[in-house]
């Protein structure tokens, strides 16, 4: 399969991560995507920046690098109700959301909470992608957020770190294909996503991908594969400042 871009990168101000801006675009460009998007943890990850740093994204040029950026945020998801750590006047002004579930951030929750807390992100017009929903500490009935994430219009992620022999989220591969068959069942798409917390890592699919393959997803629901696809998920007013340099 052709990537195009790659949707979940952290740079060193998320506290954990260990590159630049300007390092993790040129990994990109070498990697040939034709857009990153920098998603950096938001204030409740410990060490992560504080609320200043994503208010300045307004001075920064998406145009301006290796190749064309999106700045945006990993939300952290803060209880079954499906709060999280940035206020909506904030969060609208970012160019893409993911809201992820963070030990950290969030303690473990029943399969019942883990559900309602989806279906509550599911819900909120101004996140696009769910994180990572793949942690056996977080149980979750898949069948019914992916029913929800299609009466939403909104994308599952799949997480090639999650799969990596590195992660530390238990039963990340059994819980992928168990997604996966819900998503085939409600039309649901989905975004490989490489959450490269280094520049090596940029645009990283080979787990994700191989886990695709193995159940069967149609790839043509994969929207990594042009840019179009991927900004029909995004805010018209996001796409419509890429259309003309990106030819969408």
């Amino acid at each position: 399969m052709k990537y195009v871009l790659d949707s979940h990168t952290h740079t060193l101000v998320s506290g954990h991560a260990f590159n630049t801006i300007r390092e993790m675009s040129l990994a990109a460009f070498k990697k040939n995507l034709s857009l990153l998007a920098i998603t950096e943890h938001s204030v409740n990850m410990p060490g992560s920046c504080h609320v200043f740093y994503f208010e300045n994204y307004r001075i920064l040029d998406r145009n301006a690098y290796d190749v064309p950026l999106l700045f945006g945020v990993e939300l952290n998801i803060l209880d079954e109700k499906g709060s999280v750590d940035m206020t909506p006047e904030l969060l609208s002004s970012m160019d893409v959301a993911i809201a992820s579930l963070h030990p950290p951030c969030i303690p473990f929750m029943s399969r019942k909470e883990t559900t309602d807390c989806i279906k509550h992100i599911l819900n909120n017009p101004l996140i696009q992608i769910v994180g990572h929903l793949d942690d056996d500490r977080f149980p979750v009935d898949y069948d019914e957020v992916a029913r929800a994430a299609a009466a939403n219009h909104k994308l599952f992620e799949v997480n090639n770190s999650s799969l990596a022999p590195t992660s530390y989220r238990p039963g990340a591969h059994d819980n992928y294909l168990r997604l996966l068959e819900a998503c085939m069942k409600h039309d649901v798409e989905i975004i490989l996503n490489s959450d490269a917390h280094t520049d090596t890592l940029v645009g990283a699919h080979d787990f994700s991908e191989a886990l695709v393959k193995e159940a069967g997803f149609p790839f043509e629901k994969v929207v990594n594969d042009s840019l179009s696809h991927y900004f029909s998920y995004l805010k018209p007013e996001i796409r419509d400042y890429f259309a003309n340099s990106l030819y969408l």
